[in-house]
């Protein structure tokens, strides 16, 4: 049966920068990288060497647990460039592009029953990394069959596209890839759309449930949790509704269509909208003459839960959403800016300064954290913004002590570090938290797959 969710746990963090609901072509990136830290749990092995000519599909590495799991080229050309970091860690494959790309065709899939070959299909072309499971948020095993498989397509996250328009031109593509889900899950395909949202009232073969709340509403883990929470020895496998339409278009056309509708937003950019690219792109084809200043803070992703780059470093593999925001490293005076300043421009989740009486106001928030780590204490915030029935508190210090049987007591199969981003905002102790519940997820995968 759909559900109707709501949450009042949480927080929305209203940011300038809001992206125009208008599409451009981003500039044709020359080179294309994939980064292996990307990718949760997988061990990267090479299946090229530098000079190697590739096509849009060519495996560029595969996992060394598992084999069959492949991460392929996003476009054609060479190979021009294995970067590695300390001991020899693979940290970028970087392809120099053709002018035209040519691609690798493999078997289409238009509908079907046989799970085998589909498995096998997305397996070679390089679409099972956007499978993943939980618990743990590694890519799925293609030998296991979940439980129930769970796309959200309602990001609450800070400047986060909205799918039904990224999504509007593309209802055929996230169909298939819908029928596609249904086919390697022997229980249901649930799907989370916004409350109000009819774009997805269409699809057929889903159970559709309705999500109202402030964020973190519409991480896939909250959808999971209040509609048929993870038990021990279960697993369930999630995808980012985001990635349905790449999905599908490329089961349709038996080729890897890696192109990405991305939201380039924040304060710091000039007329924020979205651009269509390519995964692994270089960020200066996108971000080239758009943004102001030069103290600026380029994350992939979005505030909460992505990665600092530079205009050298390239879009991430699961990232629809370029956020730039004002570096926070400059001092603040104290009456103006600082501890003694009214606040009327700074936000906050208590009631600290006087701009929670205008809820609507959005603020120009840069990257100064506002303090140092410090003692871990037991405060009451993090509660506030965590719309699981699991204390978090509890559950992030059994993980700093290494307490499998608390860590399991308490709840940690349900949770990624995503679910944690607001807690680690909300944390006086200016904790890492999403870290720290990375390293539990580490060391209970190790504990237990080993």
């Amino acid at each position: 049966m759909s559900k109707a969710i709501k949450i009042k746990k949480g927080a929305d963090i209203k940011l300038i920068g809001v992206a125009d609901k208008t599409i451009s072509a981003a500039q044709r990136s020359t080179v294309f990288a994939l980064k292996p830290d990307d990718f949760f749990g997988t061990i990267p092995k090479l299946s090229v060497k530098e000079g190697a000519e590739v096509k849009a599909g060519s495996p560029l590495f595969y996992d060394k647990a598992r084999e069959r799991v492949k991460f392929t080229s996003p476009v054609s050309g060479e190979v021009v460039e294995v970067k590695r970091g300390a001991k020899r860690k693979i940290l970028e494959v970087k392809v120099l592009a053709d002018v035209e790309t040519r691609y690798e065709t493999f078997t289409p899939w238009a509908g079907g029953s046989d799970r085998e070959a589909l498995v096998n299909t997305m397996l070679n072309m390089g679409l099972w990394p956007f499978v993943k499971q939980r618990p743990y948020g590694v890519i799925a095993n293609p030998t296991d069959t979940p439980r129930d498989i769970f796309v959200s397509f309602y990001n609450s996250a800070p400047l986060a596209p909205e799918a039904s328009f990224v999504l509007e031109s593309e209802k055929e593509n996230v169909q298939l890839a819908l029928d596609a889900l249904n086919l390697l899950t022997s229980g249901e395909v649930h799907v989370g759309v916004k409350a109000g949202d009819s774009f997805f009232d269409g699809f057929t073969g889903v159970k559709k449930h309705t999500i109202q709340g402030p964020h973190p509403a519409g991480n896939v883990g909250v959808l999971i949790h209040h509609v048929s929470p993870i038990n021990k020895g279960e697993v369930v496998w999630t995808v980012n509704g985001m990635d349905m339409a790449l999905i599908g278009k490329s089961l349709k056309s038996g080729q890897f269509r890696a192109e990405r509708t991305v939201a380039l937003v924040g304060s710091e950019v000039e007329n924020p909208h979205f651009y269509t690219t390519m995964i692994g792109a270089k960020m200066d084809s996108i971000l080239g003459g758009k943004l102001k200043g030069d103290n600026n803070r380029i994350i992939n992703g979005d505030p909460l839960t992505g990665d600092a780059v530079d205009a050298e470093g390239h879009l991430g593999f699961y990232n629809s959403q370029i956020t730039v925001l004002p570096e926070g490293d400059h001092k603040k005076f104290f009456l103006t800016e600082g501890w003694l300043a009214p606040g009327f421009n700074s936000f906050s989740l208590s009631k600290a300064f006087p701009s929670w009486l205008n809820p609507g106001k959005r603020y120009r928030l840069d990257t100064n954290l506002n303090g140092e780590e410090r003692a871990f204490v037991v405060t009451g915030e993090l509660e506030k913004v965590f719309p699981f029935d699991i204390y978090p508190m509890q559950l992030i210090k059994s993980i700093m002590v290494n307490d499998i049987d608390a860590m399991e007591k308490l709840g940690i199969y349900e949770v990624l570090p995503e679910d944690f981003a607001l807690c680690e905002f909300a944390c006086t102790s200016k904790v890492n938290i999403q870290q720290v519940v990375e390293n539990g997820l580490a060391d209970m995968r190790k504990e237990f797959e080993s």
